[in-house]
């Protein structure tokens, strides 16, 4: 089961299970995650499950969709590495992924 870390913006990481399948949203939800609200339950819909992905994993992850790059508009302090949670699919080859978590969602 791959590992997902979840840093806040005031350095506390907390790192859980992630079943393979599911969303980053999804796993953060399911683990009482704070700071990703979800506010359209991952319908790439808002930006209220943004997260800035560890340079590390960028690759790893990919690049954000036309959509989902059009909704980042709605998040604030957007960063080069901003990215959705909801469309971020979990598979075995994102084990160790670390994304970090804005002070305030959009």
């Amino acid at each position: 089961m791959p590992k997902i870390s979840f840093i806040d913006f005031k350095g506390t990481e907390r790192t859980v299970d992630a079943q393979v399948g599911s969303t980053v949203m999804e796993t953060a939800l399911r683990n009482g995650v704070p700071g990703i609200d979800a506010e359209c339950g991952g319908a790439c819909s808002c930006a209220t499950c943004h997260v800035y992905v560890d340079p590390a994993w960028q690759a790893a992850v990919g690049k954000p969709s036309a959509m989902e790059d059009d909704m980042l508009d709605f998040a604030r302090d957007v960063q080069p590495n901003s990215r959705l949670s909801c469309q971020i699919k979990v598979t075995e080859a994102l084990d160790g992924l670390i994304v970090r978590t804005p002070e305030k969602q959009g």
